[in-house]
């Protein structure tokens, strides 16, 4: 199938086009590369521009009018900044989705597969949550997921739309085959800050150590990127199977089903590297939680998905990409 991924530029995206291509599909990128890398686009249709622009969108149906459906990857994602800026948020995430939905609903491509994210659950005490589990986003970056995947609700009960919204729980890793990564100078995520912290022999900071966790510190639920591509692909190819007209819009939460607290997380790391960390008890961020991890009921059932890499895989594939790739 031909597929549009927008934002496959991006770390995830690009690694979705990966594993599309690894299944035989045939990806097509759109990005604007405000925070994409043009070099994950190299082999593949690649449209430099901004998913809100409509003579580019009539561009891409042109010159492939046999587009199946839509990856949307493309969005901020970067919570402390959404808490400062809430406007690049809502106009980046919110509004240029909806335009994009819109052109999409008077085309033949309206399947949908929607990155959004498990931030859209209420604070959770490290307790596992199913995709019934309360609704309450505890920043802007998650509000607009959740307003998103509001209105892809209405757009496919109003225009014969459909879509399957993927409800990431904490992307990790590397392409296995080293064809993309990560690759901010400055991470908000545990991983990139403690590869920075091994790299220039820093202080890893823990933020936040009283929360009601088995030893205080944050539990998340970390997934490797690899196992979360592959379920992208798994939704494309089940999705008539899955989605109907009685319920032409699916959730389903993608994690592992087992939460890592951020010390255990650290020692974990210190174990595949080979090397002890300074480590520093710092106060939580704005917008963060004790955190959760995600019931895979769903995504097995229906997907026929569960994740094949394990943390210390993810945290492996990590550093080798971090090794072979410079950001400066």
């Amino acid at each position: 199938m031909k597929i549009l991924v927008t934002g496959g530029a991006g770390y995830i995206g690009s690694t979705i086009c990966s594993a599309l291509e690894d299944h035989h599909h045939t990806p097509l990128v759109i990005d604007s590369l405000v925070t994409g890398k043009e070099e994950f686009t190299h082999g593949r249709p690649f449209y430099h521009a901004d998913i809100s622009d409509i003579d580019v969108l009539k561009t891409i149906f042109e010159d492939h009018d046999d587009i199946e459906a839509v990856v949307h990857c493309a969005g901020r994602i970067t919570i402390p900044e959404s808490v400062i800026n809430p406007f690049i948020y809502y106009k980046e995430n919110l509004s240029k989705s909806i335009d994009l939905f819109n052109f999409l609903s008077e085309t033949r491509a309206k399947r949908i597969v929607f990155s959004s994210t498990a931030g859209i659950y209420e604070n959770k005490n490290g307790e596992m949550v199913t995709e019934g589990s309360t609704i309450r986003p505890g920043n802007p970056y998650a509000n607009t997921k959740l307003a998103i995947e509001m209105a892809l609700h209405d757009f496919c009960l109003a225009y014969s739309m459909s879509s399957i919204s993927l409800r990431y729980f904490n992307p990790i890793g590397a392409d296995p085959k080293m064809r993309s990564g990560p690759y901010t100078d400055n991470p908000t995520h545990i991983l990139g800050k403690l590869i920075n912290a091994a790299r220039n022999k820093t202080a890893f900071e823990i933020t936040g150590a009283d929360w009601p966790t088995r030893d205080g510190t944050g539990i998340r639920d970390y997934v490797h990127v690899w196992d979360l591509a592959e379920a992208h692909v798994k939704a494309i190819e089940r999705f008539d199977n899955v989605v109907s007209q009685e319920q032409p819009f699916l959730a389903i939460n993608l994690g592992t089903g087992q939460g890592f607290t951020v010390l255990e997380f650290l020692e974990l790391f210190e174990e595949v590297l080979g090397e002890k960390l300074i480590r520093l008890i710092a106060p939580s961020r704005d917008g963060d939680s004790a955190g959760s991890f995600a019931s895979l009921e769903k995504a097995r059932t229906l997907l026929s998905w569960e994740p094949r890499m394990s943390l210390e895989q993810g945290i492996a594939d990590a550093i080798k990409w971090s090794r072979k790739h410079t950001t400066h």
